[in-house]
Order: C-alpha cells, then structure tokens, then sequence
C-alpha cells in the first residue's frame, strides 16, 4: 500500500483531499497533517520556517511520498524532497500556452505561482502570456469559513476577467480555489486547479 502525506496549512482542505483520495482507484495510506501558522510564518518572513518544513518532510519521506498543499510554502517543501501540489497543474498550463489566466487569492502566492509557471514554461519551450488576476479581495471569505462564497467570487471574476480579455487557459492557483472550477465548465477554455491535477499525476506512481 502506498503511503501520502499531505501537508496542509488549512483545516478545511482535510476532508476534501480524503474524499479525492477516495475517488482513486490505488489503495493509498492517506496522511494529512495541517499546520496552519506555517503560511503567516512565511507571510512574515521568518527565517526558521524552512528548516521546520525540512525537518517534517524529511521525517514523512522516510515512510512514502510527501506532498505540500500550499501553493506559498511549496518551494521550501520542494527543496526538503516535497511534491508540490501545483506543479502539474501549472505542467498542464504550460502545456496549453498562449495567454494564461493565473488567478491567485493570496498576495505570497503571486510570486512563487508566477515562477513556477515559468518554470514549466522554459521545458515546453513554449511561449505564453501569463496575465494574473489579484482576487484577494475575496479572501477573507474562505478565512471567514464561507467557502461557497468565496468559491462564487471566484468563479465570477474569472468569468468577468476573460469575457472581457479572453484566455487559452485558466489556473486557479491555490487548492482553496478548486471549488470554482466547476462553476467555470462552460468557460470554454480549460480551467485547472491543483488537487485533481496533482492526484492524476500521482495515479501511475501507485501500485
């Protein structure tokens, strides 16, 4: 059986990864642990954070697979031997090119999307407008515990965003955006979010 460790900085992102999870068809051991004060750590620039994401991923990698579900602190959970739970969502994107929609809910998220997308990028060799869209405003509703809001804000900024410039394609770049895309399905172009984007790659890896 294979065993995943995800690490979390959000409650609300427990249940929804275990029902994902389920969904496979592997018999996968399902690890989840949340620390939520690593991503104000990480806002506030403190300089132990990654040598406590290193010494936990080290710790879950000795035991199967490791995966880190923020999009802020992926690269530090990168360097340890993490996946990020981004990275093929933004293979995806890359692959797609043109012009990209990187609709983002957390300003220490713009950044590290921004770079990882163009770290997909530089392998394709493709070229690609990528065009972000600051949906911070909405963020205090998921903190808030109104998922079903933010999601609708969500999906009803990208629906405006592209009606009025439209896109190749859309990435919701942080798993507590992965609610919207259904909402989005008659866009027209591909909308992708990370949990299902990362759980498809994982499903050859597994036994």
């Amino acid at each position: 059986m294979a065993r995943l460790t995800l690490l979390h900085i959000a409650d609300a992102h427990v249940d929804y990864f275990a029902a994902l999870v389920g969904q496979m068809a592997q018999d996968i051991d399902l690890h989840q642990e949340v620390h939520a004060p690593w991503l104000a750590r990480a806002q506030q620039g403190d300089a132990t954070l990654k040598a406590d994401i290193a010494k936990t991923v080290v710790a879950h990698r000795q035991a199967g697979l490791v995966m880190c579900t923020c999009s802020t602190i992926g690269p530090m959970a990168e360097a340890a031997g993490a996946l990020r739970v981004d990275r093929p969502m933004m293979a995806q994107a890359a692959n797609i090119g043109g012009t990209i929609l990187l609709a983002y809910a957390l300003a220490s998220t713009r950044e590290v999307s921004a770079n990882l997308l163009q770290d997909e990028l530089q392998k394709t060799g493709r070229a690609a407008v990528v065009r972000p869209l600051d949906l911070s405003e909405f963020w205090p509703l998921f903190e808030a515990g109104e998922r079903q809001a933010f999601r609708a804000c969500v999906a009803a900024a990208v629906r405006a965003a592209h009606k009025d410039a439209p896109v190749s394609a859309v990435v919701l770049a942080q798993v507590s955006m992965a609610g919207a895309a259904p909402m989005l399905a008659d866009l027209g172009v591909p909308v992708i979010s990370a949990p299902q984007a990362a759980l498809d790659r994982l499903r050859p890896a597994a036994p």
